[in-house]
C-alpha cells in the first residue's frame, strides 16, 4: 500500500458544500493518513472557500476512485499529485 499521494482540493461555498464533502471523507476515512483544511480568518470574516490537502494511502486505483468521488460533489475540485 502506497502512501505517496497528495490530493489538493479547491472547496467552494464551504457553508453548503462542509457536510457531504465530510460524509465523503468519512466512508474513506481509512484511507486517509493526513488532512489538512486552509482558509482565510480575520477577526471579522471567514472566507467561504478553502483548501484542503489529503494524503491518501492505497493502491493507484483505490485513489483515483477517491478523488473521482470528491469531484462528483458539489463545489469541489480535487486533484491528484502522485509522488510514486
Amino acid at each position: 500500500m502506497a502512501c505517496y499521494y497528495i490530493i489538493g482540493i479547491r472547496m467552494d461555498n464551504r457553508v453548503n458544500n462542509a457536510l457531504a464533502f465530510q460524509e465523503a471523507l468519512t466512508r474513506n476515512g481509512c484511507q486517509i493518513k493526513t488532512r489538512l483544511g486552509l482558509h482565510e480568518v480575520s477577526e471579522d470574516s471567514c472566507a467561504n472557500d478553502g483548501l484542503i490537502i489529503l494524503q491518501p494511502c492505497g493502491t493507484k486505483e483505490e485513489v483515483d476512485k477517491l478523488v473521482d468521488e470528491l469531484n462528483s460533489l458539489e463545489g469541489i475540485t480535487a486533484k491528484l499529485i502522485d509522488l510514486n
